[in-house]
């Protein structure tokens, strides 16, 4: 048998205005999502993505079923989007634990992860880092291009290549985790992890005074560091706890929906098949050639996305910024940002007009360079008088 007990929190930091983490945790499942989008209601993915994962995984608590509702979660975040363009654009991170059933009737806990949220596990005061942060800066050091210390400082570390709600199809990581009673396990976003080394989450998070106290002693540190995104921890600590009969450790992608069969024909005479099928066949190459160099074109025309002046106003275009053959690039939206409220240096970065892997992608780096921007002007911004609020769940 397995079984945790259980404290997680959320707060949204000193910077931001609202909060667009959401947690959830009980005795068989706990999530952290960190939504994304700002303007673009990554609130509302990251909550929708918290109530489907539930939902489908209270159904069909085993590997497959928690993959498949990070699977369900993408396509409604998505279908939400297409359906309320106000919400165009959003997308979440999301990071759980499931205690998950196998054919033998073993439970065991097994993480899935998708974005830049994170995963440490705690024993004996060691902190072992479990998730990778599906982001460019990480990406890059995974392939030698950055080292992690670079990576940790890069202006491109905020900037996801897999999230809830920004493709069709999504790659889960998937892995059984190997825990011993007594061992802790911490969800946490981003709002947490950057703020404190690894150091201090150790100390933190291993802190024997008890779980509460140390979700609230880890919120706390984050704020008193800087506070600068919203913060969300989820801590469970294992009193028992069985390991997977048959251990999980990879990569589970979503299929494409299947393309029809073609319709067969009625056979020919077999001599007028004789007579005609090298024609057909050379015909059928021709036609399949063309097509296929069509729709290579059309791909890459249109596969990246940048940002450039629309009038003053910073505006997401999708292609080449050159245009590719007959293929033009196309508006998507303007932001909410103004061109003239852009550093030197970014305005030259908006006048580059770099490809971006997605719209997401786009509007984050639009916000980052609007932030920089009313970082360096403190004068002209004001700062809201609300009070960042924290909700706090608590078991045992």
């Amino acid at each position: 048998m397995t079984r945790w007990r259980y404290a997680a929190a959320t707060d949204t930091g000193l910077v931001r205005q609202n909060n667009q983490d959401a947690i959830y945790v009980d005795d068989h499942l706990a999530i952290v999502a960190d939504g994304m989008g700002g303007h673009a209601a990554g609130d509302v993915a990251a909550t929708m993505t918290i109530d489907v994962v539930r939902g489908e995984f209270g159904a069909r608590a085993n590997v497959e079923g928690l993959f498949r509702a990070i699977e369900r979660a993408n396509q409604d975040v998505l279908a939400d989007a297409s359906t309320n363009p106000e919400h165009f654009g959003m997308g979440t991170t999301v990071i759980a634990i499931g205690l998950t059933e196998d054919a033998q009737g073993v439970v065991s806990p097994t993480l899935v992860h998708v974005g830049d949220s994170r995963a440490y596990q705690l024993r004996d005061g060691a902190l072992r880092r479990l998730s990778d942060d599906h982001s460019v800066a990480e990406e890059w050091v995974r392939m030698g291009r950055l080292t992690p210390e670079e990576a940790a400082v890069h202006p491109r570390r905020h900037q996801l290549t897999r999230g809830v709600g920004v493709e069709s199809t999504i790659a889960v990581d998937v892995m059984s985790l190997e825990a011993r009673p007594g061992d802790r396990v911490l969800l946490c976003s981003d709002g947490l992890s950057n703020e404190l080394d690894d150091d201090t989450l150790a100390r933190l998070a291993s802190a024997p005074s008890g779980l509460d106290e140390a979700v609230e002693s880890l919120i706390a540190a984050a704020r008193a560091a800087g506070g600068r995104d919203n913060i969300s921890a989820v801590l469970v600590e294992f009193d028992e706890v069985n390991q997977a009969a048959v251990p999980v450790k990879r990569t589970i992608s979503s299929s494409p929906a299947p393309v029809a069969a073609a319709a067969t024909t009625r056979p020919r005479a077999r001599r007028r098949a004789r007579l005609t099928w090298r024609v057909w066949a050379a015909a059928l190459v021709f036609v399949g050639v063309g097509i296929g160099f069509v729709a290579i074109v059309h791909w890459y025309a249109y596969s990246t996305y940048y940002l450039a002046d629309d009038a003053g106003t910073i505006a997401v275009y999708q292609g080449q910024p050159s245009g590719v053959l007959w293929y033009h690039p196309r508006f998507l939206l303007d932001t909410n940002f103004s061109v003239s409220q852009l550093t030197p240096a970014d305005a030259a970065s908006l006048r580059s007009m770099a490809s971006e892997p997605s719209v997401a992608v786009a509007l984050n780096v639009a916000a980052t360079w609007h932030q920089r921007w009313v970082s360096g002007h403190p004068q002209t911004t004001t700062t809201p008088t609300t009070t960042p609020t924290t909700t706090t769940i608590a078991k045992g």
